[in-house]
């Protein structure tokens, strides 16, 4: 897999990245107190279909007895990721994690956000505050000739000062013609012989994703085989974009 992308394939990818985008600002109208998390599924599917995409989650997986059976991932409060919307409704005071990802021509965009439902109280409006600041002070550091854990550390430095913590047991990841492709993007900086990762180069493309919990790093994982939780049932949130490393400034695809 070539991790430098052509102009032509991040055309492509920006095009997938769009209809993200537009997913996740279409949602800012229907997050609230009582909407069941499958209706915001249909939605998402119908608008992602009518735009020329697919949903790139729908029957994404590796065991074949138990893809991914939705077009989003909806995860509430203390679930960190891939959380399966079905006939439960969303509550006042709750946060919610919307993670999508559309394949078009053969070329995937990736993006989440996590959204208020209602009013939240402050110290849930500060960990949303807190994650998606330390998503743009990663993008900030995606520029040629800097290192990948140079985002890495920017993010995990960020977060930590807030006193939350970083998710270790889930990553960013390269995306192109793939949905996860190489290489892994931490929001931590691995121990390890190379404290710096490879050298990041223009046209690399990039899902950046911190998934920062309140309390403890640690996650579970539920018995569907996909719901991510917090091991201590605090919130966690998750903000992600697709970029392309740049020369000068990283270019958000899902912006």
């Amino acid at each position: 897999m070539f991790l430098i992308k052509s102009k032509r394939e991040i055309d492509l990818i920006r095009d997938s990245s769009r209809i993200v985008s537009n997913v996740l600002k279409l949602l800012e109208n229907y997050i609230r107190p009582g909407v069941k998390t499958k209706d915001l599924d249909g939605m998402v599917e119908d608008f992602i279909r009518s735009a020329g995409g697919e949903p790139a989650f729908k029957g994404y997986g590796t065991d074949k007895e138990n893809l991914f059976p939705a077009s989003i991932c909806v995860s509430v409060d203390d679930v960190v990721v891939h959380g399966i919307p079905n006939g439960r409704a969303l509550c006042e005071g709750e946060i919610v994690s919307i993670d999508v990802g559309v394949k078009k021509s053969d070329y995937y965009g990736d993006g989440a956000r996590t959204y208020a439902v209602g009013s939240i109280s402050d110290e849930k409006a500060r960990l949303l505050n807190v994650t998606e600041q330390a998503l743009y002070k990663g993008i900030e550091q995606a520029v040629e000739s800097n290192y990948l854990y140079d985002i890495s550390f920017a993010v995990q430095q960020e977060v930590e000062a807030a006193g939350f913590s970083v998710v270790r047991d889930l990553v960013g990841h390269g995306i192109g013609k793939s949905l996860h492709e190489e290489p892994p993007v931490p929001n931590f900086v691995p121990t390890g012989a190379n404290r710096k990762g490879m050298k990041l180069k223009e046209g690399m493309t990039l899902a950046i994703e911190p998934m920062v919990n309140s309390g403890t790093e640690r996650v579970v994982v539920g018995s569907d085989g996909w719901t991510v939780r917090t091991s201590d049932g605090k919130p966690s949130a998750h903000f992600e974009h697709t970029i392309v490393v740049r020369k000068d400034k990283a270019e958000i695809l899902t912006l």
